[in-house]
Parts: structure tokens; C-alpha cells; sequence
């Protein structure tokens, strides 16, 4: 029970404290002591470094390699984002799903111009997402489409001119109708690859407009940057005055993967990878991303005797994660223990409990249960990590061989530059995996990695469960969002039953970030997709 206490001598002053709070805004603080917000400042050029490990290409398509960070600034999709992974409209002002499932029907907003004059329309839209299922589309994005969109099949195949599950409705309407449920569809339709294009100008110019493109986004493209020897090292966007949504703050933004550590000390660059202890002497701050891509140690589960789940589970126990995480350290990229093989952060999921994860002593117990009694039990194992080599595989490696020596199993580190060399491999073996998602969704990991039929876990885990494949055929056809939800809930305890792959970590990206530079957060799906729209800087 509450008691109310009033006090006395000092009831006075509280009445005036009480009466100022009142009337101050609702900072609390009085006028006199508040420190005035800063208006953002129009104008300057902000400057880019590398965001991620993709490569640099010198062009903008975003099925052929363009590095996101810049699709993002000059194209839209359908729908993005927001910073707590929901999604919410972009190019479309709202849509519609159908009562079954299937048929998804987006309204365009309407008197929204790419950067060469013309309206967006419907067609522009649909024409942009077929390029994804053409037979001659580059990346492996046509995966997400191909079969699962009424027609697409058809016209990979060439046997129709166009897929008939995109329909252009009028001109501001585009639907587009599935075979199942596709509960993640909004979410896929959210990534740089589903960026939308003009249509006469990706026609009339081929492979040229995507030297000089036009979005419709807040940013236009300039021109390229070069070096002294005149190759191509990155890219200049300006301000797109014409944008439909809030008009950016910066005048520019340059862009290039080649800018390094003394660019940055320098002054000349503002955002670089977190790449050097000398950056801890400079006054920038840091900016940390929450990684939606994992890292696995998977196993041969066609191999004996790791074709057992108890000795699979046994090995899991015995391998400390925080150790591995701590040889696994880099400036640029933090590695965070999971206890998940779903990461948390998506919609739905939340973290595993990490309670006695590492119990050597109940990983013997159970393989002496199985007859493993001395080192002469095992065969010797293999540890892969793909090419490139790493500083810290090594690292990574020493830890695990004495972990696991402590079982009375020999392990040898071995390189693999193309799945098929696992082919060769008579012993049993580790495999460091690591996974990054398209978009996020479970299924997008659960799938490739764990489904029996799956390419990925063919050349890699050869995992095998019926029941498991059952869930996974579940999802597909799932219409809610909470019944598929509890459905990778369910796929994520098989997982832990059948421990194909241990849960090791996430990467979080770090960040080098110029004191100047205001308006700046992590994105929901990490720093490849930075959007820089809110982006100042201070004098």
C-alpha cells in the first residue's frame, strides 16, 4: 500500500518546482539551462569508404554487383525498412493482400519522377522485377522468384513473353500474384536487388544505363571517380531537388572502397571501417551494426561417426563459443556468441538460453555412453575454412584442436576454394560456415543450410530429416505470420535436438565515424544498405 508523506517545511519549494516543470518544455530543464538541439545544416560532401567485404563494380545494376550502399541512395523499391525491421511504404503508398494469400496489389504514389524527368509508372515496376527471372540475369537473386511467382518459370524459359503473375493493373497499380502464400514477400521486396528501374531507358540504353543511371531515389548520379591512371575507384551522387520524400541535407556524397586509414585521419574522408588501433587516438566515434549474418561450425553428417546426433551434440558442448569468439576479434568486426541458429533479432525469434552451454565433462560422459572411450575411438577430423586464408582461422583452429583434443579427436586444418573439394574428404569434418541472408527472414537462412534437398547443404552438411523437410514445406504454405513464425520455432529445436552445425557468432561491423557527421545510424539490416538521406554535417 502507498502512503502519501507531504514535507513540511519544504512543501513550499516543491509546489514551485512543481509549477516551473509545468510551465518549462518538456525537456525538463529550465530555459536558462537548456542546451539548444542542433539544426541539421544543409549543404557539404560526405565521404564513403568500404561498408562490407562485396567487392567494388563499377556499375549500378542491382542484380550484377553494385555495391549496395550506393543503390541505396539512388534507386526505391516498392517498400524499405524502418529501424525496428518493419516494413512501411516507399514507391507505394499502400497495398493490398489478398484474403488466400497469393496476390499481393500495390498502390503507387502517384507524381513521383525519376531523375531524367518521367513519371514512375506500374510498368516500370513490373519490368523491374522480371529482369530478376530472365535466363541471362546475373546474381543468384532469381531464386526467390523463379517458381514461386504465377508465370515466372514460363518466361525464364522463354516460352512467354512476359510472367503473368506481374500484371500492370493501370498505370499507378502493379499486382503480383504468387503460387503460395509468400508471408516474407514484403520483406524480400524491401532489398537493393528489388530496386525499380526506368523501363524506356534500361531499354533504349542496355548495359550503358547502368554506367549512368537514374533512379528516382534522393540521389543522382554525377559521375565516376578515377585515379591518376583514370580507372575507376568509385562514385559521386548529388542532391536530387526533385525528390518525393524529404529533400537530403548534403549537397554529395562520394563514395569509394579505396579510401583508407589516412584519408580518414586526415579529414578528407568521413565514414571508413573501424581497420586500425590508431583510430582509438583520433576523436571519431564508433558506430555498431547488428549483424543478421552467421557463423557455423558445421559438420559431415553423412561421415561417421559424426552421422550420430549424440556425438554431434557432444562436440557442441565441449567447444567454448567465447573463446572462439575472442580468436575470431577483428577491429572492423565484433564477433557476438550465439546460442541461435535463427538470429534473434528478426521478427518473432528471441535469444537462446546460454546457461551451461560449454560443459566438457557432460560431452565425455555421453560419448563414453556411446562407446568412445580413448583416442583410438575416432578417426582423425578435418577443420575447413574457405579461401580466402584469414588471420584468425588460425587462431579459431588452435582453440578448437585443443578443445577437442581433450575428447580424444586429432584435428587438421585444410583449405577448400570450391565445395566440391569436400567431395574428397573419406574423414569426417568441421566446417566454418558463414552465412550471409539475402533478406531477412528465417526461412531465407533455414532453407539453403538445413533443407535435405538444398544445394548448400548437399555440397556442405549433407544434414538429412524428414521431419525437419516436413516444417520447411509447412512454412512455404503457411498465410500467417505467426503460424509460420512458430513453425522455425519449432525447425530451431530439431535444430538443437540434431545440432547439424553449432551456433558460434554473429559479426557486428564497426565503424570509423568523423565527430562531424550528424543524423547517423546503424541500419536495420546492416551497413551495406547505410542510407545517408538524413545525413549532415556540422561545421
Amino acid at each position: 500500500m502507498w502512503r502519501v508523506r507531504f514535507p513540511g517545511r519544504h512543501f513550499l519549494p516543491l509546489l514551485v518546482f512543481i509549477f516551473l516543470a509545468w510551465e518549462w518544455p518538456g525537456d525538463g530543464a529550465p530555459p536558462s539551462f537548456r542546451r539548444q538541439a542542433e539544426e541539421p545544416r544543409p549543404g557539404g560532401t560526405i565521404r564513403v569508404g568500404s561498408l562490407g567485404a562485396e567487392s567494388f563494380r563499377a556499375t549500378f545494376d542491382p542484380t550484377g554487383g553494385a555495391p549496395a550502399f550506393l543503390l541505396e541512395q539512388v534507386f526505391d523499391g516498392l517498400v524499405k525498412l524502418d529501424s525496428n525491421l518493419s516494413v512501411v511504404p516507399a514507391l507505394a503508398e499502400y497495398w493490398v493482400i489478398s484474403e488466400d494469400g497469393p496476390t499481393y496489389t500495390f498502390y503507387l504514389r502517384k507524381g513521383i519522377k525519376f531523375h531524367h524527368g518521367r513519371e514512375l509508372e506500374a510498368e516500370d515496376v513490373k519490368f523491374s522485377l522480371e529482369r530478376l527471372v530472365r535466363k541471362d540475369a546475373p546474381g543468384a537473386y532469381s531464386q526467390h522468384f523463379l517458381g514461386k511467382v504465377v508465370g515466372s518459370q514460363e518466361f525464364h524459359d522463354g516460352r512467354a513473353p512476359g510472367v503473368v503473375g506481374l500484371r500492370a493493373r493501370d498505370r499507378y497499380t502493379l499486382e503480383i500474384e504468387w503460387h503460395k502464400p509468400e508471408v516474407a514477400a514484403l520483406y524480400l521486396l524491401s532489398m537493393a536487388f528489388c530496386k525499380i528501374l526506368p523501363r524506356d531507358l534500361v531499354l533504349s540504353q542496355g548495359r550503358g544505363f547502368f554506367l549512368r543511371p537514374s533512379g528516382t531515389g534522393p540521389f543522382r548520379f554525377a559521375y565516376w571517380l578515377r585515379s591518376p591512371r583514370f580507372d575507376v575507384v568509385g562514385a559521386r551522387l548529388e542532391r536530387n531537388a526533385d525528390y518525393f520524400g524529404r529533400k537530403p541535407y548534403l549537397e554529395a556524397v562520394e563514395y569509394s572502397p579505396f579510401y583508407n586509414l589516412d584519408h580518414f585521419l586526415g579529414g578528407e574522408v568521413d565514414i571508413i571501417p573501424y581497420i586500425s588501433e590508431r583510430l582509438a587516438d583520433s576523436d571519431c566515434r564508433v558506430l555498431e551494426d547488428e549483424s543478421f549474418n552467421p557463423v557455423y561450425l558445421g559438420m559431415s553428417c553423412h561421415i561417421p561417426p559424426l552421422d550420430m546426433p549424440v556425438v554431434r551434440r557432444a562436440l557442441a558442448m565441449a567447444i567454448d563459443k567465447k573463446e572462439i569468439a575472442r580468436a575470431a576479434f577483428r577491429l572492423d568486426s565484433v564477433p557476438r556468441v550465439s546460442y541461435n541458429f535463427i538470429p534473434a533479432k528478426l521478427p518473432g525469434f528471441f535469444p537462446a538460453d546460454q546457461i551451461d552451454a560449454f560443459r566438457p565433462d557432460e560431452a565425455k560422459r555421453l560419448l563414453r555412453g556411446e562407446g568412445f572411450i580413448s583416442e583410438t575411438s575416432f578417426p582423425p577430423f578435418s577443420l575447413f575454412f574457405e579461401r580466402p586464408k584469414r588471420e584468425e582461422d588460425q587462431k579459431v583452429y588452435r582453440i578448437l584442436r585443443d578443445e577437442l583434443a581433450g575428447l580424444g579427436i586429432r584435428l587438421n586444418l585444410k583449405y577448400y576454394d570450391s565445395p566440391d573439394e569436400l567431395k574428397a574428404s573419406a574423414d569426417p569434418y568441421l566446417i566454418v560456415l558463414r552465412r550471409t541472408l539475402d533478406f531477412p527472414d528465417a526461412g531465407n537462412l533455414v532453407t539453403p543450410l538445413f533443407f535435405s534437398r538444398s544445394k548448400p547443404n548437399l555440397e556442405t552438411l549433407h544434414y538429412s530429416s524428414p521431419a525437419l523437410d516436413e516444417l520447411v514445406l509447412k512454412t512455404e504454405a503457411e498465410r500467417s505470420w505467426t503460424g509460420r513464425t512458430a513453425l522455425f520455432r519449432k525447425i530451431e529445436a530439431l535444430l538443437n535436438e540434431d545440432m547439424p552445425a553449432v551456433p558460434l557468432f554473429l559479426g557486428e561491423q564497426r565503424l570509423a565515424v568523423q565527430p562531424r557527421v550528424r543524423g547517423i545510424a546503424a541500419p536495420p539490416f546492416g551497413f551495406r544498405h547505410l542510407q545517408v538521406k538524413e545525413v549532415w554535417l556540422a561545421k
